[in-house]
């Protein structure tokens, strides 16, 4: 049988040891039932594996002797790197988008708060929840057998989104486009480096948003004559771009 692999920080190894409590702890002793000698794959969130044995096992804490690690493969091998700029959407639908993004390849997340958004996140929350939306990715990227961990970051406006981007290509899923759709867009096109895909709330982009994104050399492009809910377009962006590209 192959060794379970867990997702951890290299901020959990030192000096040959990597240990750590809480939810993996938990997962890894009470719920899998491993103990003393058993080996396990630990990932970084660099995607650089190490093989590890279970070396001790206390009431709270476990401890794995670990080899030097396997490196990871280097960034955008094998197609282009996706990123998903995504405008909160309300309840839980941005978990769907993060955990359904991880498994099919996207290479981080650029979330931030749209005009037409629902959900609000005040400033005393951000750091909150970003680690509650990294822990998504990791989970998502353990269970799918990834090597790397997709990166979470959090603007608060459409415009700080649009001006940070230093991605090859960039794309604005718009309902209002009705001239050019996603496959023409890309028919002529070489796979990049990296794209973006900015993707609206449930209401949509409010149209100063468009223009914001516009300036910043996103290419508006529509998924078609059906409007899509903000979850679907955006698991469906990146299943697209990974066929098309062969994204690892």
């Amino acid at each position: 049988m192959s060794q379970r692999r867990f997702m951890i920080s290299s901020r959990n190894i030192r000096d040959g040891y990597a240990s750590f409590n809480g939810d993996l702890f938990n997962h890894m002793v009470r719920v899998l039932r491993l103990g003393t000698g058993d080996g396990v794959t630990l990932v970084d969130e660099a995607g650089n594996e190490h093989q590890g044995v279970i070396d001790q096992v206390s009431r709270e804490w476990v401890a794995v002797r670990v080899e030097a690690p396997r490196q990871a493969a280097p960034a955008g091998e094998g197609g282009a790197r996706i990123t998903i700029c995504q405008a909160l959407p309300k309840g839980e639908k941005i978990d769907l988008i993060l955990q359904k993004g991880t498994e099919l390849g996207a290479h981080d997340f650029s979330l931030f708060g749209g005009r037409r958004s629902v959900a609000r996140v005040r400033e005393e929350q951000i750091a909150a929840k970003l680690e509650r939306w990294r822990r998504i990715t990791a989970e998502a990227a353990r269970q799918c057998n990834r090597r790397s961990i997709p990166g979470v970051s959090w603007s608060p406006s459409a415009a700080e989104a649009a001006g940070s981007t230093s991605q090859e290509l960039r794309l604005l899923l718009w309902e209002g486009e009705r001239k050019q759709g996603l496959k023409a867009a890309l028919a002529d096109r070489a796979c990049p480096a990296s794209v973006i895909v900015a993707v609206g709330p449930e209401g949509g982009f409010d149209p100063l948003e468009v223009q914001q994104f516009l300036q910043q050399g996103y290419l508006p492009v529509s998924l078609g004559d059906r409007i899509l809910r903000t979850e679907t377009a955006a698991i469906a962006i990146t299943a697209i771009l990974q066929y098309i590209w062969d994204t690892q």
